[in-house]
């Protein structure tokens, strides 16, 4: 078997804990960065966000509980390619796994990269009275492009270093971070909202050069949002999901990483990392909604949030009349007069971002080295810096394409003078990409028992069954169920309410050229991997051998 694979054992060492897991997959599903921003562009939808966050948590249990399972049967680096090349076979493991891993990462940088220049930069620049540098990062396409490369330098810094390192940024960021959204939650749901719209016309005019009147401005240009804290119909709930998602999806992020942690065998252990993050989580989200509520008013939150966005995405040529994003954050830090608290305040916040900001790369790199280390990728790929115990040649084919995306995608390029079109709209059906390839591990967990029956039966899940039904199964099944009827929704979008996929309804978004895009890039990852079986055969190494072993970490 060692002749098999690139040398006897990966080279990575269990560096973490489960608790050092339970923290990251509590940043992967962040409700500072992910949440507030998803949360503010759904505006436009029916429903509410409690109901929502509660129900769909309920699925995404059944994904911790798939990906619990499969860890602790195969507790390899590699994650979803390793699970799925061993039980659908190595071409479905890769193609699936490289696009979603590795591919669409590159996308997620200018994303990652708006979180940091509305979540942190802005902000704190406008704190500190450099208006115009805050409004530049903020409002600009350079501003973007460069805030794509500090992200970048920074993600470098964080998953160059070695999980160990990254481990103790995590644990600092996070118990910050919490007393910092503790902080503004405890802010909202104790302060006055005249006291709030006092501080909002003040601060704005004063930091951030908005016209006097701000806030009743700000009603106005966002009136008729429909998005409420609570209530809706179960089928306006449903339909709320599939955005809000795109925030709460992924508590099992850093299951590609679970090579490198202790106790990874441990069902229960693996179980309850991951689903404490997500229920933790979801308490924190109800918690804050509750208390904007009760401190500023979800009305004009989402008003807000609809002049933002509507201007952003070219609904409306009237330019939001507040100059920045709506960030909570900053709207609980004008409760305050004194500087140095809204600035404290802020900056807690921000350590949100700079804990979660590793989880851009770090678990594909993982995804690439394991191809590598199976040879579907060239040896260097595979190689560990000994110090660090980090595929630093890995990091590079994600850091390198990004890039130049970033660039793509902060200058718009291809975009008609009117600035439609062009890279952003090829790429706003790609993050879909992610939930098909767990849409495939849902149907390798579904399998596993049957088709790998003597490696289920030796493993520590063969004894969690329903009705002599294996759970996995069941879990598969059910979190599969819920991962088509999400792709069907953003793919085809029949209640014209996403705008990312091609709509069969009439009215609305026919967003053919992102299909392309992405089928592109199944497309390339599929000429990857039978480039390189093919070149492997000619040196006597068969790949389809390899994905019947199971490498040594």
């Amino acid at each position: 078997m060692s002749d098999l694979f690139i040398r006897k054992a990966t080279g990575l060492v269990r560096a973490w804990s489960v608790w050092d897991a339970f923290i990251y997959a509590a940043f992967s599903i962040n409700l500072v960065t992910l949440g507030f921003y998803i949360f503010s562009q759904m505006y436009f939808l029916e429903g509410g966000l409690v109901p929502t966050l509660l129900v769909s948590a309920v699925f995404i249990l059944f994904e911790v509980i798939v990906y619990a399972g499969l860890i602790a049967v195969m507790p390899r680096s590699g994650g979803d390619y390793v699970w799925q090349s061993r039980v659908l076979g190595g071409a479905v493991g890769f193609i699936l796994a490289v696009t979603g891993w590795w591919f669409i990462l590159w996308l997620w940088v200018p994303i990652y990269a708006d979180m940091l220049r509305h979540i942190v930069i802005t902000p704190l620049l406008g704190l500190f009275g450099a208006r115009d540098a805050a409004l530049w990062f903020g409002q600009t396409e350079l501003g973007l492009f460069v805030t794509s490369l500090i992200t970048l330098a920074l993600v470098s810094i964080f998953v160059g270093a070695g999980m160990q390192w990254y481990a103790r940024v995590q644990r600092f960021t996070f118990w910050a971070g919490m007393a910092g959204l503790l902080a503004i939650i405890a802010v909202f749901a104790f302060g006055d909202t005249e006291a709030f719209k006092a501080g909002l016309e003040a601060n704005s005019v004063a930091l951030f050069g908005a016209a006097p009147g701000v806030y009743d401005a700000t009603v106005e240009a966002g009136a008729g949002t429909t998005f409420a804290v609570s209530g809706g119909t179960l089928a306006a709930i449903f339909l709320a999901m599939p955005y809000l998602v795109f925030f709460n999806l992924y508590p099992n992020w850093g299951a590609t990483l679970y090579g490198e942690v202790r106790g990874a065998t441990d069902f229960k252990r693996n179980f309850w990392g991951m689903a404490s993050a997500l229920i933790v989580t979801t308490v924190l989200g109800v918690l804050f909604a509750l208390a904007l509520d009760r401190g500023i008013g979800w009305d004009f939150y989402m008003q807000a949030n609809a002049a933002y966005w509507n201007y952003t995405w070219g609904f409306t040529d009237q330019a939001a009349p507040l100059p920045y994003w709506p960030n909570p954050a900053l709207f609980a830090a004008f409760f305050f007069e004194n500087r140095a608290i809204q600035i404290l305040l802020v900056a807690l916040i921000s350590l949100w971002w700079f804990g979660w900001s590793g989880t851009l790369f770090l678990s594909s790199t993982r995804v690439i080295f394991a191809a590598a280390f199976d040879r579907l990728l060239p040896e260097k790929v595979a190689e560990i810096e000994p110090r660090t115990r980090t595929p630093l040649y890995a990091l590079l084919l994600m850091v390198v394409p990004s890039i130049l995306i970033s660039y793509l995608f902060a200058f718009n390029v291809g975009a008609d003078p009117d600035g439609l079109g062009g890279f952003r709209s090829l790429t706003l059906a790609s993050t879909l990409v992610i939930a098909v390839t767990y849409l495939g591990t849902s149907i390798a967990a579904i399998l596993l028992p049957y088709t790998k029956k003597d490696l289920y039966e030796a493993s520590p899940i063969v004894k969690y069954q329903v009705l002599g039904i294996p759970l996995i199964t069941i879990a598969g099944v059910v979190f599969g169920g819920f991962s088509l009827f999400l792709l069907y929704q953003w793919l085809f979008d029949p209640n014209a309410l996403y705008g990312i996929g091609y709509s069969i309804n009439p009215d609305g978004y026919k967003n053919g050229g992102s299909i392309v895009f992405i089928l592109s890039l199944y497309a390339i990852a599929a000429a990857i991997y039978f480039g390189f079986r093919a070149y492997r055969k000619r040196k006597g190494i068969d790949i389809e051998k390899v994905h019947q072993e199971i490498p040594v970490e």
